[in-house]
């Protein structure tokens, strides 16, 4: 469907593709750039199934995302003096407890008050968005606005954070050339520890039954409600993690636009893998290939980069539509079924 929209607009498919799968793995320099790409993209798509397999729809991993990175970045810009094994972790431990209290909120309004986790945690993203842009505010001359507590004097009207001190940063696995990170390890790690979270321990199997079943569930006697804020609170942990992976690994520094748009995307990659950890690790790395291949297609053949955006969602349409087309089905045959009773429930 991609080759037939790029035909329709003029270009030519196959020069495309070819620009995009150089521009993606073309190079060492290339390959190492969707490598780090795929990171966040693995842990914010298993923040999303996580909470799926709990009957939740999580749409607030991005503001998630950023809460892990300010707490990342307020401990690894902290702190002088500690070594790397403890500082690391620590950094590491405050943007996983960020993000985890970020996600736990929805959880608990559900609980408490009904509200809807897709309304809570939209909300939320705005929120987040907000406060970490407040935390690196440069300030204003025209005003009394202060600047943000974490906002770096040194570089004037920008808002940034300083750069996280050594000890709090993410060794990397080939060099600074290529700057590919232990995060990928943690990212693979973080997969197979869901994996063995949701298939081999009581409380994953709590977390399917009350989201597969929640009346049996709860007539089983399983807490249905504290289930519901534990799923979020991991949730938004496996976010925030991400978040303090991109800034402790790759910008080691904070400023509102790092985010880019992988909190959203985590939506797509969680339903493209199917909620599974090993389909979401597939789903991330393509995503992170037409991430990284965009400019270079774009270059190559002259197609527009936001392209991609329209072949990520036409890949989620084809993902969502075995669902769709099943629930359609249903409906029909529930319909014909009630039509073809009728004549003899009037008699």
């Amino acid at each position: 469907m991609g080759a037939v929209l790029m035909a329709v607009l003029g270009h030519n498919p196959w020069e495309a593709f070819t620009g995009l799968v150089a521009g993606s793995a073309g190079t060492a320099h290339d390959l190492a750039t969707t490598v780090r790409k795929t990171s966040p993209f693995v842990l914010t798509g298993l923040s999303v199934a996580l909470a799926m397999k709990a009957g939740l729809f999580n749409i607030g991993a991005a503001g998630q995302f950023l809460m892990g990175s300010v707490g990342a970045v307020w401990v690894g810009i902290q702190f002088e003096g500690l070594p790397v094994w403890f500082h690391l972790p620590l950094a590491l431990a405050a943007g996983i407890g960020s993000g985890s209290a970020w996600g736990a909120i929805p959880g608990w309004l559900k609980v408490s008050t009904g509200a809807h986790e897709v309304i809570t945690t939209v909300m939320l993203n705005y929120v987040a968005a907000l406060f970490a842009g407040w935390t690196v505010f440069a300030g204003s001359t025209l005003s009394t606005t202060r600047p943000g507590p974490l906002w770096d004097p040194t570089a004037g009207p920008v808002s940034v954070s300083p750069d996280v001190l050594a000890s709090a940063r993410i060794p990397w696995i080939l060099g600074p050339s290529l700057r590919i990170h232990w995060g990928i390890a943690l990212a693979l790690l973080a997969a197979l520890l869901v994996w063995w979270l949701m298939e081999r321990t009581r409380i994953g199997f709590e977390l399917k039954t009350v989201g597969a079943k929640p009346l049996a569930a709860r007539y089983a006697g399983m807490r249905c409600g504290w289930t519901t804020v534990l799923a979020m609170t991991w949730a938004g942990g496996l976010a925030g993690l991400a978040g303090a992976i991109e800034t402790l690994g790759v910008h080691h520094k904070f400023a509102p636009e790092f985010g880019g748009g992988v909190g959203f995307e985590s939506i797509a990659i969680a339903l493209l893998g199917q909620g599974y950890p090993l389909g979401i690790v597939l789903a991330a790395l393509l995503f992170a290939v037409l991430d990284a291949g965009a400019s270079k297609m774009q270059f190559d053949s002259g197609v527009p980069s936001d392209i991609i955006q329209v072949i990520q969602t036409l890949i989620l349409i084809f993902a969502t539509a075995p669902a769709l087309a099943t629930w359609l089905l249903n409906r029909v045959s529930r319909t014909q079924r009630a039509a073809a009773a009728a004549p003899g429930l009037r008699a």
